[in-house]
């Protein structure tokens, strides 16, 4: 847990207060930290995200049920798991800032855990799971609504990004372009990647990432912006 970053500050955030605390600092406890302090090792997140998955998992399926009536089965599904995949939870937990509130063992802080996505987005899960045990369905669909259900015209577009900006550019415009990489610093273990995105010659959308991959979607995700305001 980062200094300044208190649980007690992250019930704050969060907008739910906890009856018992231990769910909560377990919720944002990684397994390297319970292996280094040689505490109980199944007081890390990773038995609540096993639980916090299924509530999202009902949650969400029923919001998208109620919100899409004429949607088939199977493209329900499909944007479920668009909405809830490991990408579009890492992406809430980034404006949680949950990595900075969480607990990890030496060798897994020095090795960018912290910002690690496949980490921030299980304790996104193990924070519901966390949430339903002490107060319940309604808090937890609360919780799912306000963090990771809301603003979804725009996640949408950002998690598409890049197929988006495949079929505006070459679908709809009839023109080229290409990814670029621009710049790389950092260790080898926590690497930053910064992408352009360039039509025809012009830079229209850059961005940066922990991969190569997240870099691509955000500058994909601002040419997409670019495009759309012109």
């Amino acid at each position: 847990m980062l200094e300044g970053f208190t649980l007690e500050g992250l019930e704050e955030r969060i907008g739910y207060r906890f009856h018992n605390k231990g769910l909560l600092k377990q919720a944002v406890t990684h397994s390297s930290y319970t292996n280094e302090q040689k505490i109980n090792r199944f007081k890390h997140y990773e038995r609540l995200e096993f639980l916090g998955d299924a509530v999202l998992e009902m949650v969400s399926s029923d919001f998208l049920y109620r919100t899409h009536p004429k949607l088939q089965e199977g493209k329900l599904t499909k944007l479920r798991a668009s909405l809830v995949c490991e990408q579009a939870l890492a992406f809430c937990a980034k404006d949680l800032e949950l990595g900075s509130f969480m607990l990890f063992g030496k060798g897994e802080e020095n090795t960018g855990g912290r910002c690690r996505e496949s980490i921030t987005a299980d304790a996104m899960e193990s924070l519901i799971g966390a949430i339903y045990l002490d107060g319940g369905l309604k808090p937890a669909r609360d919780f799912i609504f306000r963090f990771i259900l809301n603003d979804l015209e725009d996640k949408q577009l950002f998690f598409d990004s890049k197929s988006n900006l495949q079929e505006m550019i070459q679908g709809k415009l009839k023109k080229e372009f290409h990814y670029e990489l621009l710049e790389e610093t950092g260790p080898e273990h926590d690497k930053t990647f910064v992408f352009g995105v360039f039509m025809e010659g012009e830079k229209i959308g850059m961005g940066s990432g922990r991969t190569k991959k997240a870099a691509e979607q955000q500058a994909a995700y601002q040419a997409l912006l670019f495009l759309r305001d012109k």
